[in-house]
């Protein structure tokens, strides 16, 4: 197995998509780490670190366990490794590797945590299929993934949702999928892990919460749908026309007294 076409990541590598997974990675925090805390001397990996969006916290939250923070894209590590630096954190190796030839040992680490990552595999069973096997016997994994169709906004606009439709389009054609979220239990248990339990974490935005509609839908949510306007556009999934009503009316609903957002994520857990 090879190294991702770096083109056919649907986010891109800008500077603005860094930004965005920093402010998606503080808006949910409480989802993701909420009661993940990993034990004194443990070696825990996180496959897929990019930007380390979630190593900081990861290494924060668990300063006496030993974290490996891999990924295939340098540029990312760098970005990466600058964010640990900058928190003072000395927990935390780098490795630039494929995920399906990692250089550790077989049954090398305690915990395996995954997150945002499955959604851009081809083949997610095989991916984590390939990190399980350096996961001890007994060994946890946390797979926490989106899923675009949950999402929905209030009021309804048929714009809006013919381009978030698009977001969801535009990855499917790319090969990779935005619906995995549901997917969890089946691909974690065919992947050969067991005692799977599988969560949904729900964000529900409206006015009472401000700062949600801003790093969430503002920051997180209305940039993911506009970083694939090209690709819609060259892919005729949409007009220029309704594109631009569509973004247009997401920004206006988030400003709305009655304007609504919701969103949910799944996390999975289970044992190897």
């Amino acid at each position: 197995m090879t190294k991702p076409d770096p083109q056919n990541y649907v986010h891109g590598y800008s500077e603005r998509e860094t930004e965005r997974l920093y402010d998606q990675a503080g808006s949910v925090r409480h989802l993701i780490h909420h009661e993940l805390r990993y034990p004194p001397g443990s070696k825990v990996l996180e496959a897929g670190c990019g930007v380390g969006a979630q190593i900081v916290t990861l290494a924060q939250n668990s300063p006496e366990a030993h974290f490996y923070a891999v990924d295939w894209a340098g540029k990312s590590l760098e970005l990466a490794r600058d964010a640990v630096t900058r928190q003072e954190i000395t927990n935390v190796e780098f490795c630039e590797a494929d995920l399906f030839d990692l250089p550790f040992e077989p049954s090398y680490f305690d915990h395996l945590f995954v997150c945002h990552l499955l959604e851009h595999q081809v083949e997610p069973v095989s991916a984590l299929t390939a990190i399980r096997k350096h996961l001890k016997p007994g060994g946890t994994v946390t797979v926490f993934e989106g899923d675009h169709g949950s999402c929905y906004f209030y009021p309804p606009s048929e714009d809006a949702l013919m381009a978030w439709n698009c977001l969801i389009e535009v990855q499917r054609r790319l090969g990779a999928n935005s619906l995995i979220g549901r997917e969890l239990f089946p691909l974690m248990t065919h992947a050969g892990f067991t005692r799977v339990r599988v969560e949904p974490k729900m964000v529900y935005i409206d006015q009472s919460r401000p700062e949600l509609m801003e790093s969430f839908v503002h920051k997180t949510i209305i940039p993911m749908v506009e970083g694939v306007k090209d690709q819609a556009l060259e892919m005729d999934l949409i007009d220029a026309s309704s594109w631009d009503n569509g973004i247009s009316d997401l920004h206006r609903i988030r400003h709305l007294e009655t304007g609504i957002f919701c969103y949910t994520f799944f996390k999975g857990n289970a044992i190897k």
